[in-house]
């Protein structure tokens, strides 16, 4: 079984696929917080107790792994995780890994590996033009031309960031749960905090994909990400929500590279 993993700056994201026939297949799938102190040994008891715990014992079902990680000192305990505990060299995305995608930034590199895996999920599901729009820490728009080439995209702060910069600053303004409100006109602080977060960023994300389709022409529009479920169901330009898009593209890239 091949095991995929997406560190960000938040979470980090645990996949399983299936070997065979199913391999296209996500068998399980885990979420835990991203601690860039934790050390090999401490990765390895933790997923394997993921692992474990679904009825898989990883020293003799996983015979892969795929990480895409933007936290260094986390892919660099999970390589030592993965050489001491599995006995495998991993397929880590970074320079010099095959990914089947041009990319057309001035220096690819700086692209972050989520972002190029990303892209490869969603030109596989649904060809392009496509945007791939990212709710994680950071709010992500991924650009993939009708050929299949890596555009480029947008970087802006994520709904969680912007939250925490709001509430710091505004010593009157307390947190709120994030759920849709009765109207777009807030009737109280809560709701009106709620309008802005949900209805301003849904605004945003569809202001921005308009203003991509006119480079690109008609595109589909994917969300993912941990927020992707708030936003989507009121940004009228998102098309589907794939939520483990990240690990899907992890997956073919993890094809292209591996040795039979």
């Amino acid at each position: 079984m091949l095991l995929t993993i997406d560190v960000g700056n938040t979470q980090t994201v645990i996949g399983l696929y299936r070997d065979g026939d199913q391999r296209h297949e996500l068998a399980d799938h885990w979420r835990l917080a991203t601690n860039a102190a934790r050390t090999s040994d401490e990765l390895a008891l933790l997923i394997g107790e993921f692992l474990s715990s679904g009825g898989y014992d990883w020293k003799t079902d996983i015979g892969g792994v795929a990480i895409s990680s933007g936290v260094p000192m986390v892919t660099f305990e999970l390589r030592r995780m993965c050489e001491r505990y599995l006995k495998i060299e991993p397929v880590v995305l970074g320079t010099g890994v095959k990914t089947g995608m041009a990319v057309l930034y001035d220096n690819p590199k700086e692209v972050g590996a989520d972002r190029i895996a990303n892209a490869v999920g969603a030109f596989d599901l649904y060809g392009g033009p496509t945007i791939v729009v990212d709710f994680g820490t950071a709010t992500t728009f991924d650009v993939i031309s009708e050929s299949g080439e890596y555009l480029g995209g947008a970087i802006i702060p994520g709904i969680e960031i912007s939250m925490d910069a709001l509430f710091g600053r505004a010593a009157a303004l307390r947190r709120v749960e994030l759920v849709e409100p009765r109207s777009v006109i807030g009737k109280t602080t809560v709701e009106s905090i709620q309008s802005g977060v949900i209805y301003g960023y849904s605004a945003m994300i569809d202001g921005m994909c308009d203003r991509i389709e006119e480079v690109v022409g008609d595109a589909t529009v994917i969300a993912t990400g941990g927020l992707a479920d708030l936003i989507s169901p009121v940004a009228e330009s998102i098309e589907h929500i794939e939520p483990w898009l990240t690990l899907h593209g992890l997956r073919l890239i993890w094809e292209k590279n591996s040795v039979d």
